[in-house]
């Protein structure tokens, strides 16, 4: 089974491809979709999903996650955000991958085993779980890995069509 990981956001989307064969965890691959600053929010809304469409097409996916929209205090960060995984889930539908959408502590539960982790400890859980000699970086790759695998051991819990 691969799965695919998804951490949205308008200037960093970070993704994460996993496979489970045998018990095996192997990380195939991961990065961020970045978008340019310079561009209008449409161009930049486009632009991912044009690379979220490039890594269905080249992974094919047997699941997909992505994290809720989670905010505390600043709801204005909050909105590109939102528009960022409104265009992720827009293109996951239009290619009919299963979809494991998950919040943050469901995550943090899933790879360290307690659901008010720190970052750090998540990143850490995720270099091991996978056999990997340093943490993933940048830190939105590494959310994503973490949010495949949790969508890999969680499952599908909307299925998109």
């Amino acid at each position: 089974m691969t799965c695919l990981g998804i951490d949205p956001g308008l200037a960093s989307t970070g993704w994460g491809v996993i496979r489970f064969h045998d018990r095996q965890i192997p990380l195939v691959e991961y990065g961020i979709i970045a978008t340019d600053s310079d561009c209008s929010a449409g161009e930049r809304l486009l632009s991912i999903h044009q690379q979220v469409r490039d890594l269905v097409d080249r992974f094919q996916p047997d699941i997909c996650g992505i994290e809720t929209l989670f905010f505390s205090k600043n709801i204005t960060s909050a909105l590109p955000v939102a528009q960022a995984r409104g265009v992720v889930l827009m293109t996951l539908q239009m290619s009919g991958i299963p979809l494991a959408e998950l919040a943050p502590n469901q995550i943090k539960k899933t790879v360290v085993g307690i659901a008010k982790a720190q970052k750090e400890q998540v990143s850490e859980m995720i270099r091991i779980i996978l056999g990997l000699r340093e943490i993933p970086r940048p830190s939105h790759a590494a959310d994503a890995l973490a949010i495949a695998y949790c969508a890999s051991q969680q499952g599908v819990t909307r299925h998109v069509s």
